[in-house]
């Protein structure tokens, strides 16, 4: 009976988890932000032409389609079906959240956690799912850091020789992993088993669509920011690419929630000497907001609605059934 009840303290606690991180996320957002002055925030958003803050805001979304596709991917890889708007819900909020909170295997985890659990999948099935969607993303940032260190003109470090280095070596244990990930897909085929959790190497194929999928939502995230800086920095898109994907990758790496500081810190020592701080900070904020407020927003208005509308549910099916009683 005891063993009972403590599973499901823990379960309800886990589930819970989930609006608490969606909590430390708005407040991490909080102190993103409080390090600007309002009156900065809204000039960098005013001196961007509305064009540009309109196809920031599309590649936001595509962006975070291609993120909700992960959990698409994790289905297919645990051979589960799902009603589309159930897994783009999950994928949005859970990655709204963990990309703002940090730590995504455990702040995205538990917001799945609460939600596939309904929908009468195992804790087993979550765990793989959650695991596959991290191995989706390392996979990704494999190739685009790789991808970046390539597109990157050594002359664009200037001075910054700790970057360049730093760069190299995240390019060099990137493709290491990228061919030791594949390498296992092809030749690796027995089961792992980690607490009675099976886990097995995807196929080629679907390894191939990780990298594809993972790809698309980086790529969309340049495109972010990419339309708040062209106003003020010209910069070839093949070269912000580079820098945007190696900022973007060692951010990640750091775990420091949106790669706040390091993700700055480095496109401030890689973009060309002349640029203008004042505007890159302007256009970084313009990105912060369009790529990590916004979507956490509209997130927690769908996460409460959705749990709202539960909650009506469970009270007109007890009033109901209280009815029938009497």
């Amino acid at each position: 009976m005891k063993n009972v009840k403590l599973k499901r303290f823990i379960k309800k606690s886990i589930s819970w988890a989930g609006l608490f991180f969606f909590v430390i996320a708005a407040v991490m957002l909080y102190k993103q932000l409080s390090g600007y002055k309002l009156a900065d925030i809204q000039k960098a958003l005013t001196e961007i032409p509305s064009v540009n803050i309109w196809g920031a805001c599309i590649a936001s979304f595509l962006g975070y389609v291609a993120l909700s596709s992960y959990d698409y991917l994790a289905l297919r890889y645990i051979g589960r079906k799902l009603e589309a708007w159930k897994w783009i819900f999950v994928g949005f909020v859970g990655f709204s959240i963990s990309n703002n909170a940090g730590h995504a295997v455990v702040s995205g985890g538990t917001v799945r956690y609460r939600l596939y659990t309904r929908w009468r999948f195992k804790a087993g099935e979550i765990v793989r799912m959650v695991t596959f969607s991290g191995f989706t993303y390392l996979v990704a940032c494999f190739f685009l850091s790789d991808l970046g260190w390539l597109l990157t003109p050594s002359h664009a470090f200037q001075d910054a020789a700790a970057s360049q280095w730093t760069t190299s070596l995240v390019a060099l244990i990137s493709f290491i992993g990228l061919i030791g990930y594949f390498g296992l897909c092809l030749f690796y085929k027995k089961t792992i088993r980690i607490k009675d959790i099976p886990f097995k190497m995807p196929t080629v194929k679907m390894a191939l669509a990780q990298v594809v999928i993972g790809s698309i939502d980086i790529l969309m995230a340049s495109f972010v920011l990419y339309f708040c800086l062209i106003p003020f920095v010209h910069i070839p898109f093949d070269v912000f690419m580079g820098v945007f994907i190696i900022a973007q990758v060692l951010g990640v790496f750091s775990q420091v929630p949106g790669g706040l500081g390091v993700f700055e810190g480095l496109f401030l020592a890689i973009l060309p000497s002349d640029t203008n701080a004042a505007y890159l900070f302007g256009a970084l904020i313009a990105y912060r907001i369009i790529y990590y407020v916004l979507p956490l927003i509209f997130s927690g208005i769908a996460l409460f609605a959705y749990e709202g509308m539960l909650g009506c549910r469970r009270r007109k099916l007890h009033a109901t059934l209280g009815t029938m009683g009497k």
